[in-house]
């Protein structure tokens, strides 16, 4: 019987973008990110893993439930040998952000809550802007644009909820 021809378990860059849906400038940046690796032909092209298929899967999917790269840097960090994630993987590192989501859920919603009020009102003005500047907390700062300035938003908005 003839001896049976095995599958390359490497693929170049461009069946890894058509495979997995994303350009190859995608994968180049998740691999200058990180979270991807490659291998290097002997001409210096970049080949991946087959199982990469499945870690660009699960970056998407972080991506999609709104972690950013530094975050999914960190779970792939996790993961013994830096290995493809597994479905129990998935599990546990999506069970350990369900808070972070929750409070992005909450957000949203008093977010969302707010933005009627504000388009409707119409004031554009960052001293008097409920949602952006609420009781004008960016005025102990100073003068001028804070946060355009480089002042954050969350540090003014803790303060203001901070009882008397």
């Amino acid at each position: 019987m003839p001896a049976k021809a095995t599958e390359d378990p490497n693929m170049p860059i461009g069946e890894l973008a058509k495979r997995s849906g994303l350009a190859a400038s995608a994968l180049r940046f998740y691999e200058q990110q990180g979270l991807l690796g490659s291998l290097r032909n002997a001409a210096g092209r970049r080949h991946y893993r087959r199982s990469d298929l499945r870690r660009v899967a699960f970056i998407r999917a972080a991506q999609t439930v709104g972690l950013s790269l530094e975050q999914i840097k960190a779970a792939l960090a996790s993961l013994p040998d830096g290995r493809t994630p597994t479905p129990a993987d998935w599990e546990r590192l999506s069970r350990s952000w369900r808070p972070l989501l929750d409070q992005k859920i909450q957000a949203l919603t008093q977010l969302r809550d707010q933005l009627s009020a504000c388009i409707g009102c119409g004031c554009l003005s960052l001293k008097k802007c409920a949602l952006y500047n609420p009781n004008d907390g960016a005025a102990q700062y100073g003068s001028g644009a804070r946060y355009l300035l480089g002042d954050k938003a969350s540090a003014v908005m803790a303060e203001q909820a901070k009882p008397d």
